[in-house]
């Protein structure tokens, strides 16, 4: 998880630099068109994967990890990205404590939320546009563990990630008007292309291939807490990498999210 968390902030970097040249619903459709040419570049799904119910399930699983990503860029857009994490962070909650089945589960579900909390340093003035696309993006990503347990259970997880981003491309395709719509004249084509299939393997095929490793040894409920040590692992990043100073509530944060992994048991 924690490798996943540092490959998807590296994709992250560079979907910062392309705000400045596409709005953020068109960086979204650039990032899941450059994991889908990825993924079928390396993969190269068998014919059974684009029929039948592996089709509806890949489908299913790509398109609502494609709003979660579209939602999201809109939310960090008016909103403060500490504040979007932790609103988005509600989903995971919502799927763990659905899985808990004793007082330690839900205490160790607290304590996360808790640490969740402190890390992002909330602020909920803001956009109320904003908090409503953060909120979609929670909901999306709960639909992303259940439906990402499905289809690392399915056996071909490559092929459904392959089969379901490809999907997912053409199901929000009218996203990538807004692309057209931002394009300047001094816009550098070659490094925007590029820099979108880059967001494609390090935010999408990298991470999102090792979530499925991840469920199928977890389990959804314990792997939705583990997904607290993604802010973790950004705020230490920052901290190694940016010279960006730990605040004392962001050390409790950390600790209390490393807490919480230790006491929720996995399936």
């Amino acid at each position: 998880m924690l490798v996943s968390g540092t490959s998807m902030y590296v994709g992250a970097a560079a979907g910062v630099f392309l705000f400045s040249y596409i709005a953020p619903a068109g960086v979204a459709w650039l990032r899941i068109l450059g994991a889908a040419l990825i993924l079928l570049a390396v993969v190269r799904p068998a014919r059974t994967a684009w029929q039948g119910r592996a089709l509806l399930l890949a489908a299913a699983f790509g398109t609502i990890t494609a709003l979660m990503n579209i939602s999201f860029y809109e939310a960090i857009a008016r909103l403060p990205l500490g504040t979007a994490v932790a609103i988005e962070f509600l989903g995971p909650i919502l799927v763990a404590a659905w899985g808990s089945r004793s007082l330690r589960d839900i205490g160790a579900l607290l304590v996360a939320g808790t640490g969740i909390v402190l890390i992002a340093d909330v602020h909920l003035a803001g956009s109320p546009l904003g908090i409503v696309f953060a909120l979609l993006a929670a909901l999306c990503w709960a639909g992303y563990i259940i439906l990402g347990k499905r289809v690392a259970g399915a056996g071909t997880p490559r092929e459904s990630l392959a089969v379901g981003f490809t999907v997912a491309a053409f199901v929000t395709a009218p996203f990538a008007l807004t692309i057209v719509l931002s394009w300047q004249p001094d816009t550098p084509l070659l490094p925007v292309l590029t820099l979108g299939l880059v967001l494609g393997l390090f935010a999408n095929v990298i991470p999102y291939g090792l979530d499925q490793v991840i469920l199928r040894k977890a389990g959804q409920a314990y792997f939705a807490v583990l997904l607290a040590l993604l802010p973790v692992s950004s705020a230490v990043i920052g901290w190694l990498i940016l010279d960006q100073s730990l605040a004392p509530a962001e050390i409790v944060g950390i600790t209390a999210v490393a807490l919480a992994v230790a006491l929720r048991r996995p399936a």
